[in-house]
Formats: structure tokens, C-alpha cells, sequence
């Protein structure tokens, strides 16, 4: 028999960009029916008396970003024995994970019993299938997108029937939205265990840089057989746990290395984010430093700018918020390439796509599309379009819902 379970559970209070994301699945949940509580994890006293009203066994699900209210040694799990209060009411936890596996080996090894993994890159989904097989999963729902309308605080500006601001009115050549960590504060974990380890993780680095197409996991692998040669599946799962170090390096690398060739170029980019005063490059002139903001704030930025730059986490098959964000909001997608946005998108139609091993070609490329005004709405138009038909956050609340009705419990894709 299919159980039609309408209320939802679902978690505010940390993270604020998962906040966000969550508050948009949250207005689409309510318009399909469902009943939703949203459970303030800073004010967890007060929640729980609202929970405890709100949960109905089999007719409740939980949907959460990166292990909220699923996190080992919260309030949710018994401190003495260790099983967790979703597990008494027989409650399925949808948790959309947007980091790498990797980040949350403890995590997993400790998820109720009905636990549902969902993946945003069908290379991690690839990795839980490898390390953690008895997991239930839903192999790949990719981030999502909101469009913002800012004509209200901008009513002297020009808007197109699309609703964002015309291209002519943007006040803001290029923006990337996102912090920076400037790699000597990443040293310390490479150097911490001796020579003999910091040549070996500067192995992968140089082998990941040198093939940016690759995964960490892959390439660690390999060099963690050519060190060790009867190294066993569960060691190797246990290496790269403790390897995210890496992860962090080499993404902001990346991410540093994408905002200094266009700014040495000679473009102007606004970046909202921290560690930015860091980057090391020739012309620090050319970057607007607008700090860090929130989620909204980040929109609201990519509304005004006639570009928007994105660099992926190193999501070789995914995406980012930031690519979707973008095409919704009417500005020019610049992104480094992954193989599900070289499946949605194409190169010079409705964005610009890069390759992280040609990344030096990347600002010329820019500019010869924006020498070409007509040709360079026309692509922003068809980025909209691509965009708001299936990568809105209300496509995947529909999607979400679905799977909640019909109480499935992982193998199924988008």
C-alpha cells in the first residue's frame, strides 16, 4: 500500500545559505498541500514542544541540507544507546547532502535507519555506491535556482518581460559571489605530519591541477595504491576521510585562479565574500571588495551585474546554485565546465563555459562576447529560459514531494 505522507519536516537556524534553500522548498511544499514545520536549531527548546504537536507517525517525513537535525550527538539521538528519535516514529530523513561524501564519513556510518542520501553530483553518488553500498539513495538531484525581484528598490531602472533588470542598466560589470581561503592557511595541514607526508599530498594536488577533469577521490586512490599496494576497500575509504584538506585546496586554487586572470586582464570584479584582500595578483586594483553578505544579499548582487562568474567546487558532475541563480537573473553565466552542465547548457547559447586547463583563455573569450551586444542578450535570454523551465527550486520541491507521497526510499533519479 503507498503511503501519502503530507508533513514535512524541515530545519532553520545554521547555516544560512542552506537556510535559504530550505525556505524555498519550504513555499513550494505548502502550495502542493503538505503540512511543513520548520524546527529552529538555535532555539531548540522552544522547537521541540512545536515538533512533538506537529510529527504523526507514518505521515511524516523529514528533508534536511548536510545532516541537520541528523548529526551525531544531537538532540535528536539518545546519548546512552545511540538510536535516534526519527527512528521511534518510523520517519524517513531526505537529507540533500551539497558537499562531498568525504566531509561526512562519521555522519554516515551513524544515520538512522531510514536514511535517504541525495546526491548533487552524480560523481558522489558514484562514491556513496563504492564506500558506503548499504546506504539508501536517490543518485542525483542537482542545486537549484531563485529568481529575485528587485525592481521595487530599483524602480528607476529598466526591467525586461522576463522581470530582471535590462543589460544596459547594470551597475556592476562582473561579480562572484563566494569566500576565498588563501592557500598558506591550508599549508598547515599538509606540512603538519612531515616531509615524507607533505610529498605525497603534494603529489595529488599537482596530479589534480594538472587534470582538474579528475576526481580527488580517483587520484588519491591512486596514489594511496602506489604507496601501499594491499591497502583494503575500508582503509582507503577511512584515508579519504581524512584527506578534505586537499578538497579545500585545490578548490581554492581554483577559485582564486578564475577572479585573477580577469582581473589581470583588465576587468573589474565585484566579489562578495571573504579573504578576497589575499588573493595574490597583479592588478588588486580591479577587485571590488564588497565583503561578505547573505543569500538574499548575493541575489540581489547577480540582479545588478552584467556578469556573473562561477566556479564549481570542484562538482565534476553537478552543478552549483550559483550557475542557476545566475541564468535566472538575467546575467551572464561564466562557468568552469562539469559533464551535467555540458548536458543542460551549451557553450555561446546560453552561457559561457570554460575549461580549468585552458582557464588562462578564459577573459578573452569573455570579451569577445561582450563586444557583441545583440548575440550577448540573446544568450542571457536563452539562459533564462533554460533556466526557469527546470531548475527552479519549486521543480525540485515537486520532485521532493513525489518521493514523500509515494514514501520511496532511494534508487529512483531525477
Amino acid at each position: 500500500m503507498v503511503s501519502e505522507m503530507k508533513k514535512i519536516v524541515m530545519f532553520d537556524g545554521e547555516i544560512e545559505t542552506q537556510q535559504y534553500f530550505t525556505y524555498r522548498l519550504r513555499e513550494r511544499f505548502l502550495e502542493l498541500g503538505h503540512e511543513v514545520f520548520t524546527f529552529n536549531l538555535s532555539k531548540t527548546g522552544e522547537s521541540l514542544t512545536g515538533l512533538m504537536r506537529f510529527v504523526e507517525r507514518g505521515n511524516t517525513a523529514l528533508v534536511c541540507f548536510n545532516f541537520h537535525g541528523i548529526t551525531p550527538g544531537d538532540v535528536f539521538q539518545d546519548e546512552e544507546d545511540g538510536h535516534w528519535f526519527w527512528d521511534d516514529l518510523d520517519i524517513p530523513c531526505y537529507n540533500i547532502v551539497v558537499d562531498h561524501p568525504f566531509y561526512y564519513h562519521r555522519f554516515l556510518e551513524m544515520a538512522p535507519k531510514r536514511y535517504i542520501h541525495i546526491s548533487i553530483d552524480r560523481y558522489h553518488d558514484a562514491y556513496m555506491k563504492e564506500y558506503f553500498p548499504h546506504i539508501l539513495r536517490v543518485p542525483f538531484l542537482p542545486l537549484a535556482g531563485t529568481q529575485i525581484d528587485i525592481s521595487d528598490e530599483f524602480p528607476e531602472k529598466a526591467y525586461t518581460p522576463n522581470g530582471y533588470m535590462e543589460l544596459k542598466d547594470r551597475p556592476i560589470d562582473i561579480v562572484f559571489t563566494g569566500n576565498y581561503s588563501p592557500l598558506y592557511k591550508l599549508d598547515k595541514y599538509i606540512t603538519r605530519l612531515g616531509e615524507e607526508y607533505e610529498i605525497f599530498y603534494r603529489g595529488i594536488i599537482d596530479e589534480l591541477l594538472a587534470h582538474p577533469d579528475r576526481t580527488l577521490e580517483d587520484v588519491a586512490k591512486e596514489h594511496i595504491l602506489q604507496e601501499i599496494p594491499d591497502v583494503t576497500k575500508e582503509e582507503i575509504r577511512e584515508t579519504l576521510g581524512n584527506q578534505v584538506f586537499l578538497d579545500l585546496y585545490v578548490r581554492s586554487y581554483i577559485r582564486g585562479k578564475a577572479v585573477q586572470v580577469l582581473v589581470d586582464y583588465g576587468f573589474k570584479v565585484a566579489v562578495f565574500g571573504d579573504g578576497w584582500d589575499e588573493l595574490p595578483c597583479e592588478h588588486p586594483e580591479n577587485i571590488i571588495n564588497g565583503k561578505g553578505v547573505s543569500s538574499e544579499a548575493c541575489l540581489k548582487m547577480i540582479a545588478q551585474a552584467k556578469v556573473s562568474l562561477n566556479v564549481m567546487p570542484w562538482f565534476k558532475d553537478g552543478a552549483h546554485d550559483r550557475v542557476f541563480n545566475t541564468l535566472l537573473n538575467g546575467a551572464l553565466l561564466v562557468s568552469d565546465e562539469s559533464i551535467y552542465l555540458k548536458e543542460i547548457l551549451k557553450d555561446g547559447e546560453n552561457c559561457i563555459l570554460y575549461s580549468l586547463d585552458t582557464i588562462d583563455e578564459m577573459p578573452r573569450k569573455l570579451e569577445m562576447l561582450l563586444k557583441d551586444e545583440k548575440r550577448l542578450q540573446q544568450v542571457i535570454e536563452s539562459g533564462y529560459n533554460t533556466a526557469v523551465a527546470k531548475h527552479t527550486w519549486h521543480e525540485r520541491a515537486d520532485f521532493l514531494s513525489e518521493l514523500i507521497e509515494k514514501d520511496v526510499l532511494g534508487e529512483i533519479d531525477l
